[in-house]
């Protein structure tokens, strides 16, 4: 059948299994939005307030999912309003398919009234990107752009296509679904290699990441972790793969990371990294990182090989193929000194967290998490911002599912929250948790007019603590309290602002009248913002400080000292 460029890109979605796309239309898009509308009974699209927010929804849409997300903007500002949702996508992982429009091509390269060399631009944070010329190129361009998105290592990829072509005709035939890529198969040479380490072990961690997360891993996992009496940790990224409650698991390790986990990665004779990148925020100083260790590490993507930490072992290939060969071929092993050592290693951490409570200069945000994990489910999404509120949503947020942690890690983008929790909540169809706080909401929050619109099943939680909390903890540990434009002292009333936005908002400053709020929120309909007053001086610890090891963990600050 003879279809227009725009209808093309309609039937390519609808085709490769897409119901959701976030965007916002512009002059160079209008023929595609024509064939979006005309196609609305197959195909839903999400008009965001700016299309930062648009790329960000795209991102939750395909963390929560599994599938991949996908936005759409006009040319201009409209193709370089997303580069930091491709960037945030393309560090973190993401499988996500970004189509701009463009210029006609004969007016290419003469400065035309929004005319941006968009896959110029982009091209060092996509996984490729592509500037269609020919009509005829276009539907195996859009087909390959999703097989290289969920392909390996995922991430996004672009799609730049010129006003005519989107005006032009040819010949369309209608396709399934592409397959991801084969992926290579670690050689038997290294699965030997690994399997060997792991039976002369006597002190095994497994460290588990985005990678593990994004391949659904956590039976395999916890299968091998069980078979060779090991612990395991994660990542940032890798939060929420394995269940909070697993007995095995220490939770997330590194710079903010919870003791248990830290120490026992420091006491360990073997690392298993599966899916990590052992990135500085993991790791702390290199130099010094798990020295005396051997090291096993997994993953899809070979640049990741010896890029911040020499291993002993590298399998680089499928990561359930190379996890299912070391545990058919492992020995069977109990190591109860290990065991024993961890649960010290998690008595103390009791003491140290029972310590960070009694010195709280006010409502402590672990009350604030007790609270939730109380009340959500075990299917709620709970995104986050980035911030002091991101690290700790990522130390006492319980998780029994995989996928329910969505938080910008590689990047660090305030300003990714919202966003990403619509494109949760609209992916998902379960009402979804934000933590947020003053600074990350202020650069995004032109979104909530899309959370009402949609009537999104949302419930911002936002700490307010008048200051950009992680600067301010920096500032006062290192910078001898001179608080350099990190004092927010802004006059913002978020209740009424939510309210004039459409949603319900409320304010409290004590733990008994937030649990009731929460509550009321998770069973109610739309969106309610819950304003959390917190101290500007409460830090999130532990911590690494700037050039640290794990041997210099901060883990307390007594109430005089601060």
């Amino acid at each position: 059948m003879k279809l227009t460029g725009s209808q093309i890109v309609t039937e390519c979605l609808i085709e490769q299994g897409v119901t959701d796309v976030f965007g916002y239309p512009g002059g160079q898009v209008l023929n595609i939005y024509d064939a979006l509308y005309k196609a609305g009974d197959r195909i839903n699209h999400i008009l965001t307030a700016h299309e930062q927010g648009a790329a960000h929804a795209a991102d939750g849409y395909a963390r929560a999912t599994g599938k991949v997300g996908v936005v759409i903007a006009t040319s201009g500002p409209g193709a370089t309003n997303l580069v930091t949702g491709i960037a945030n996508a393309m560090l973190d992982s993401v499988a996500m398919v970004a189509i701009t429009g463009n210029v006609p091509t004969h007016l290419i390269g003469k400065d035309s009234f929004q005319e941006i060399d968009i896959t110029g631009v982009t091209l060092p944070i996509t996984k490729h990107n592509y500037f269609v010329k020919d009509i005829n190129d276009l539907a195996p361009c859009l087909r390959e752009a999703f097989q290289l998105a969920k392909s390996g290592r995922p991430g996004p990829v672009l799609v730049d296509i010129p006003k005519d072509v989107q005006l032009a005709v040819t010949e369309f035939t209608p396709e399934g679904v592409v397959p991801r890529l084969p992926e290579r198969k670690s050689r038997d040479k290294r699965v030997e290699e690994a399997v060997k380490l792991i039976n002369e072990c006597e002190r095994p961690y497994i460290y588990v990441g985005g990678g593990a997360g994004s391949r659904d891993m956590a039976e395999d996992v916890k299968a091998l972790c069980e078979k060779i009496d090991g612990c395991i940790g994660s990542s940032f990224m890798g939060l929420s793969l394995i269940d909070s409650d697993y007995e095995s698991f220490l939770g997330m390790q590194g710079m903010h990371g919870h003791y248990a986990s830290s120490m026992a990665n420091k006491s360990a004779d073997l690392i298993i990294g599966i899916g990590v990148r052992f990135s500085d925020r993991a790791t702390g100083n290199t130099a010094k990182y798990c020295k005396g260790a051997k090291i096993i590490q997994l993953d899809v993507d070979r640049a990741e090989i010896n890029k911040n930490i020499m291993v002993d072992v590298a399998l680089v290939g499928d990561l359930k193929d190379s996890l299912s060969r070391i545990l058919n071929a492992v020995e069977k092993k109990e190591r109860p000194e290990w065991k024993a050592e961890i649960e010290e290693l998690k008595k103390e951490e009791s003491l140290i967290e029972k310590e960070n409570l009694g010195n709280a200069r006010g409502l402590h945000p672990k009350y604030i998490f007790d609270a939730i994990n109380k009340h959500k489910s075990a299917d709620t999404v709970v995104a986050t911002d980035v911030g002091q509120h991101q690290m700790w949503a990522a130390q006492f947020t319980r998780f029994e599912k995989s996928r329910k942690f969505i938080s910008s890690g590689g990047l660090g983008t305030m300003g990714y929250g919202m966003g990403a929790a619509i494109g949760s909540a609209i992916g998902t169809g379960e009402r979804t948790v934000l933590i947020t706080g003053d600074g990350s909401f202020g650069m995004n929050l032109n979104e909530l007019a899309t959370a009402v619109t949609y009537n999104v099943p949302l419930t911002i939680v936002l700490l307010n603590n008048g200051v950009l909390g992680m600067v301010h903890q920096w500032q006062n540990l290192f910078f001898g309290k001179r608080y350099s434009n990190s004092v927010l002292d802004r006059r913002t009333d978020f209740v009424k602002l939510a309210e004039a936005f459409g949603a319900k908002g409320v304010r409290t400053d004590n733990a008994e009248d937030f649990e009731k709020l929460f509550s009321e929120s998770m069973k109610s309909e739309g969106v309610t913002l819950i304003e959390v007053l917190i101290n500007e001086d409460e830090f999130v610890l532990p911590m690494l400080p700037p050039g640290g090891s794990i041997d210099d963990i901060i883990v307390s600050i007594p109430k005089e000292d601060n």
